[in-house]
C-alpha cells in the first residue's frame, strides 16, 4: 500500500508526544495494508492521509457533509462499492482509466483526514493509547474507503468485528 501522508498541524508532534511515541505515517501504511489483506484487495493500492486540526476538519465536515461539528475522522472514498470489500467490478478494462493511477497502477481507494486533537481525547476518554486510538481511525477509514458502513446494525456490527478483529492482528488492543 502507498500511503500520500501529510500533516498540517502547527505542532506535527501532537501526536508522538503521547506516552510511546510513534510514527503516524508507519503505523496508518501498517494498518491500511492489514485492512487491504483482510479485505482480500487483489491490487496495489493507494490513499492519502491527512493529519489536520479540530478547525479544519469542523469546516471540511461542514463542507462535505453539512454537519457543522468537530469529528474524529472523515473519510472520502473514491469507489462506489456494490457489496463491500468486493473488488470484482473493477475487473473490467474501463474501470482502469477511472479508479486507477496511471503511472504507478495502484487502485486509488481516496482520502481520510483525521483530527489530531480528537484522536488524543478520545484515547483518554476510551482509556487506551494514542497509537491504538490512531490506528483504530485509520482502520475505521479504510474500511469506509473499501465501501463498508456503518448505517444499520447489521453493517455496524460487521464493521466493528473486522476493525476489532484487524487492530487485534496488528497487537493494538485496548
Amino acid at each position: 500500500m502507498t500511503l500520500q501522508y501529510e500533516n498540517e498541524l502547527e505542532r506535527p508532534e501532537i501526536l508522538t508526544e503521547a506516552v510511546a511515541p510513534f510514527s503516524p505515517e508507519e503505523i496508518a501504511e501498517r494498518t491500511g495494508q492489514a485492512v487491504l489483506e483482510k479485505v482480500d484487495c487483489p491490487y496495489e493500492a493507494t490513499a492519502s492521509l491527512l493529519i489536520t486540526d479540530d478547525a479544519s476538519i469542523r469546516d471540511m465536515n461542514r463542507q462535505f457533509r453539512s454537519i457543522d461539528r468537530e469529528t474524529d475522522v472523515l473519510s472520502f472514498p473514491m469507489l462506489d462499492f456494490i457489496v463491500p470489500g468486493d473488488f470484482t467490478f473493477l475487473d473490467s478494462e474501463e474501470n482502469w482509466g477511472a479508479y486507477f493511477e496511471p503511472e504507478s497502477g495502484e487502485l486509488l481507494l481516496g482520502d481520510i483526514v483525521i483530527s489530531a486533537p480528537r484522536c488524543l481525547a478520545q484515547a483518554k476518554a476510551y482509556g487506551h493509547s494514542v497509537l491504538r486510538e490512531f490506528a483504530f481511525l485509520v482502520a475505521h477509514s479504510m474500511l469506509h474507503l473499501c465501501g463498508y458502513d456503518h448505517i444499520d446494525p447489521e453493517e455496524e456490527k460487521e464493521m466493528n468485528a473486522l476493525q476489532e478483529e484487524i487492530l487485534a492482528g496488528l497487537g493494538y488492543t485496548r
